[in-house]
């Protein structure tokens, strides 16, 4: 019996060796490359006049000319570690420019224009990464 067992335990113990033999191992593969910054990104956005506990508050695309501020909200999946700018516009011209970081995924946050009594009309605002792109636009009227 023992010499029956002796050849069943030499070759358990050379077939788990044989298994853990990594000299014929294939090299390990290259770490995947970079995405582009913005391919991963993605944005939902709306205007309000405010926020409350991170939700935007009186949302739409056309406000009083007493409105005061209209804030920009946003929610960003992906992008953890970029920034963002909110880039105003009243009209044609560029009245303002918010950087914003992305601290996680998913992301809330916003930036606030004042909002002139006398700065009736069209308005935009765009949301654009760190290349400049617009990820999103979203036009809105004061005053009218």
């Amino acid at each position: 019996m023992k010499s029956l067992l002796m050849p069943v335990l030499v070759l358990g113990i050379a077939g788990s060796l044989a298994a853990q033999d990594t000299t014929h191992a294939a090299p390990p593969a290259a770490p995947p490359a970079a995405a582009a910054p913005a391919s991963n990104v993605s944005v939902e956005a709306v205007l309000a006049r405010s926020v409350a506990d991170r939700a935007p508050q009186d949302t739409g695309t056309a406000f009083s000319d007493s409105v005061g501020t209209v804030v920009l909200w946003m929610r960003v999946t992906g992008g953890t570690g970029q920034t963002l700018h909110h880039v105003w516009f009243h009209g044609d011209d560029n009245v303002g420019d918010v950087s914003l970081t992305v601290g996680g995924s998913p992301w809330r946050t916003w930036s606030r224009k004042t909002i002139p009594a006398d700065a009736k009309g069209a308005w935009h605002v765009e949301i654009r990464d760190e290349a400049g792109a617009v990820l999103k636009r979203i036009d809105f009227t004061v005053g009218q």
